[in-house]
């Protein structure tokens, strides 16, 4: 109860959280997937901005957009970082157009008695990757993202405990950070030492200690992302000190190509990796971006390394997987179905997404309440109409099939995560010579 008083006394007190993005297809700002999706979309500007083209101020605006916002929720009240807007509970009883939305703003946040170092340190991966993107072309918000990057990370560090307890129901099931926050603090303190070189930020990422090495990569787990990013240093500089991460970064490969003999990861029989049920393609879409920058990684410097098994792996064996997965999620499947809505002429119709099923202000002018939209709308089976361009749905089955049903949120929902980290691969594989 202490949380649901103090969190409508901010609402009343009129902070201004406007700006950052919605999860997926609902009505609420989780800053713990949104700043991940801009640390994505950070990484992805700054690995593959060169093969961007005129593409390169779109990515800018798409990552200001986030950072404006999550500057916003770290500068607002002294002592407290705001990790989310909107009550789920009550949004999710809701199914209706965010200009008519009506539920309460409940805001929510983490401060040194209720600490959030996973949600702390995500954002401060956010803001010290965007911090990257913008330092030649706008160097004073870069300073002004690294500045306050640092002083989250600090809070973070200092004050430690995961944000799934301090917040309970507002956060959970829905993101809650179940590896713990130990990979967040690898991973900000990673993008801290990758924007600042500071020798600081070198012995915190050493001073973590032993890490879990996953099969996966995700919003929620990010060991396998931090070690990619840590072993450029050992692969673009020889530098002896970042070996082990290398060494991580390639455990984590023979975990995912399908004939090393440390494989853990599944492939349909239409070729797509196949993670976990829920919203397959976020793994996917992670992952593959993990292969196409260790690849390229790789290629600068001619390396090649071995699974056991007598399996060699080259730049392009990683590229090659990566290729196979971004082509599945275009089309090059067993249904012909392009998982991103609006490309190719077959692709889903009735996504779970509010604004996509309602119908458009100019269409339909009368407010739809809370819950107005389900039973002529939500319940239909007609397609949506609005086609949310370039979305990429939660993806296909373990059979690669696809109901295409809007009820069906773990198959059609889509989400700024899936999309943000398959930015980079789009953009290599568009900017390479074709094929």
């Amino acid at each position: 109860m202490r949380l649901h008083k103090s969190s409508i006394f901010q609402w009343f007190m009129q902070v201004d959280l406007s700006g950052g993005y919605y999860d997926a297809g609902d009505n609420v700002k989780f800053n713990f997937p949104m700043a991940f999706t801009t640390t994505m979309l950070s990484w992805g500007t700054i690995e593959y901005g060169k093969r961007m083209g005129p593409e390169i101020k779109e990515a800018r605006a798409a990552i200001r957009w986030a950072t404006d916002y999550l500057l916003k929720c770290a500068t607002s009240t002294p002592g407290r970082l705001y990790v989310g807007v909107g009550d789920p509970n009550v949004d999710h009883k809701c199914w209706e157009r965010p200009e008519d939305m009506d539920t309460l703003r409940t805001v929510y946040w983490v401060s040194p008695q209720n600490p959030g170092s996973d949600v702390a340190a995500e954002t401060a991966a956010a803001l010290a990757a965007a911090s990257i993107v913008f330092r030649t072309v706008d160097p004073t918000y870069s300073k002004l993202l690294l500045r306050n990057a640092q002083k989250v990370y600090q809070f973070a560090y200092q004050h430690q405990g995961s944000y799934s307890t301090s917040l309970g129901s507002a956060v959970c099931p829905f993101y809650c950070s179940y590896s713990g926050f130990k990979d967040e603090l690898l991973w900000g303190a990673a993008w801290l030492f990758r924007a600042t070189n500071a020798v600081y930020y070198y012995n915190l990422v050493k001073s973590l200690g032993a890490d879990d090495q996953p099969d996966i990569f995700s919003w929620d787990n990010k060991y396998a992302g931090a070690h990619v990013l840590l072993s450029r240093r050992a692969l673009l500089n020889g530098d002896k000190n970042f070996e082990q991460y290398k060494q991580e970064a390639e455990n984590f490969m023979c975990k995912i190509l399908p004939n090393s003999p440390s494989s853990s990861t599944q492939y349909t029989q239409g070729g797509l990796m196949y993670k976990l049920p829920d919203s397959n393609l976020q793994y996917v879409t992670s992952i593959t971006f993990l292969l196409t920058t260790y690849s390229k990684y790789m290629a600068a410097t001619k390396h090649t390394f071995n699974c056991g098994g007598g399996v060699l792996v080259t730049p392009n064996t990683l590229r090659s997987i990566a290729k196979r997965q971004v082509d599945y999620i275009l089309g090059e499947n067993p249904l012909k179905m392009s998982y991103m809505v609006g490309y190719g002429s077959y692709f889903p119709k009735r996504i779970h997404h509010r604004g996509s099923s309602l119908p458009s202000l100019s269409a339909h002018p009368q407010a739809i309440g809370c819950d107005g939209g389900f039973q002529p709308f939500y319940y239909s089976m007609n397609p949506n109409p609005n086609i949310l361009v370039g979305a990429i749905v939660g993806g296909p089955n373990q059979n690669d099939g696809f109901p295409d049903d809007r009820g069906d949120y773990s198959h059609s929902e889509p989400a700024t995560y899936i999309n943000a980290a398959l930015v980079g691969p789009l953009a290599y594989f568009a900017g390479t010579a074709s094929h």
